[in-house]
């Protein structure tokens, strides 16, 4: 990732210059927005910033100068942290990026706000669009269009994945509409948006977002094998994160419509739904994390199941669709340099 750093750069430039336009007495709202996005500090736990990094190198690849489209991607990388927000309230999340989160610090009245915010900075941001005199009106109006239809198809998988939490029937195919809402529209819309603005040519957007939609699915479906599977020195993560937190991922989700009839009743067992406090009183009163005990035995089960093979079997079939994608879109090889760079390191394995 280090030779995009530049371009991290100019986006979190273009980030800070959105935030840093509010003044006044609601000034603490946007520091807390800054120490979200890890723009308190000059180094530090932040953001990869993947998905404005794409859009950006999806503009690039079709002849594009990249600086005409900064604002797009931070109008992305602002949206996506108000999910990410909303997120650690809803899973009780008190750490991201090993930092607190908002609500831990400053209570989850305060922290919705700042969400809120975050959504209509975001969207702000894509006005300065309007600065770039080679931009129709019509197409600004377009992209704004796909950028409110992925926010919405976000609180869809949202809605979806909380949803789950009620249930031990969820299905393969189920889940999989699931992350393609809360996961592979945004990193899609990216690479679509990118590609929007420096073409016409609907077959060529169509072929940016499809690698778009297939690389958010190989991307979360890995994510899941990482928050199952691995040790927490390989991912940064919790080792088993996933499973103690006792979130319905793909393995989980594939060893409950296929394991042993056996395994499937203790499956059901250990993920039965508790009932969550409704008064409002704080975030949602999550369960305790799993015992060490039944961690192991989960784990077990997954294993002997299949589900840890089937799980990296779908992600390498979604891998292999975006790779081939990206290396097939309609432009120059020599322009896509970059971008399969990108692309190759967020699914590499």
């Amino acid at each position: 990732m280090s030779q995009f750093n530049d371009l991290l750069v100019e986006i979190e430039a273009e980030m800070r210059s959105v935030i840093g336009e509010r003044d006044g007495h609601a000034r603490p709202l946007y520091e807390m927005l800054a120490y979200h996005l890890g723009l308190d500090q000059t180094e530090g736990p932040r953001g990869k910033r993947l998905r404005p990094l794409l859009g950006l190198l999806a503009f690039k690849s079709l002849g594009g100068d990249y600086r005409k489209t900064l604002p797009a991607a931070a109008a992305v990388e602002l949206g996506h942290n108000f999910s990410l927000v909303h997120d650690d309230i809803e899973d009780s999340d008190r750490e991201r990026r090993h930092r607190p989160t908002l609500w831990a610090l400053w209570g989850v009245p305060l922290a919705i706000n700042a969400g809120d915010a975050l959504f209509a900075l975001s969207r702000l941001a894509l006005y300065r669009l309007m600065k770039e005199e080679e931009y129709e009106p019509q197409k600004l109006l377009e992209v704004m269009r796909v950028y409110d239809e992925t926010c919405l198809a976000l609180c869809e998988g949202q809605y979806l994945d909380i949803s789950f939490e009620r249930r031990t029937d969820v299905t393969v195919d189920e889940y999989l509409v699931m992350i393609s809402k809360k996961t592979a529209a945004l990193i899609g819309a990216s690479i679509e948006t990118g590609a929007m603005m420096a073409s016409d040519d609907p077959a060529v957007v169509a072929a940016y977002h499809r690698l778009g939609r297939d690389l958010g699915m190989a991307f979360q479906i890995a994510d899941d094998l990482k928050g199952s599977f691995w040790a927490s020195a390989d991912s940064g993560k919790a080792a088993a994160g996933d499973i103690r937190k006792r979130k319905k991922t793909y393995p989980v989700v594939w060893a409950m419509q296929n394991a042993s009839t056996a395994d499937v009743a203790r499956l059901v067992a250990i993920y039965q739904p508790r009932m969550r406090a409704t008064d409002g009183s704080g975030p949602p009163g999550g369960d305790m994390p799993m015992s060490e005990e039944l961690t192991e035995e989960v784990l077990e089960i997954l294993e002997r199941s299949g589900a840890r093979a089937a799980t990296e079997q779908e992600a390498r079939r979604y891998r292999d669709l975006a790779l081939v994608e990206a290396r097939s879109l309609p432009v120059p090889v020599e322009l896509l340099d970059d971008l399969r760079t990108l692309v190759e390191s967020m699914i590499s394995a």
